[in-house]
């Protein structure tokens, strides 16, 4: 399942993840993955949450990208939840909007109903591919 959170910049979409990470932690009997481009939520989140920091593992555009959470997934069987702050930042073209598109598909593919995907997408909801307004 593939969840966006959409908003443009100062709407408040890092603290609804936040509150969503955290409730989810909370409640879950499986684990928790929150990826950012930039170490600022580790004193945000709740110590259960695996926090990644995009930036270590060098991850340039979308399909890099796919390719990490597929890693992420095969590494952990009991993920149920994974957030994503900022992704356009971390696929690396914030006007590439329906490359990210993309990505929602294969991702949703690749999870099915198994784990839940959220995305912070830092745009305006009418900037939005709409094969993926189903997911706001």
């Amino acid at each position: 399942m593939i969840k966006l959170i959409v908003g443009s910049k100062g709407f408040g979409k890092t603290k609804l993840l936040i509150d969503a990470v955290n409730k989810t932690a909370e409640t879950t009997n499986g684990s928790v993955v929150c990826i950012e481009k930039a170490m600022s939520l580790q004193f945000e989140l709740v110590r259960s949450v695996r926090l990644i920091h995009a930036d270590e593992y060098n991850i340039q555009g979308y399909d890099v990208f796919y390719g990490f959470i597929s890693g992420v997934l095969a590494g952990n069987y009991g993920i149920k939840d994974i957030f994503v702050d900022g992704i356009l930042r971390i696929g690396g073209d914030k006007k590439d909007m329906e490359g990210f598109a993309d990505l929602v598909e294969k991702v949703e593919a690749l999870v099915k109903d198994e784990v839940t995907v959220t995305f912070t997408v830092s745009t305006d909801i009418e900037n939005i591919p709409e094969k993926i307004k189903k997911y706001l």
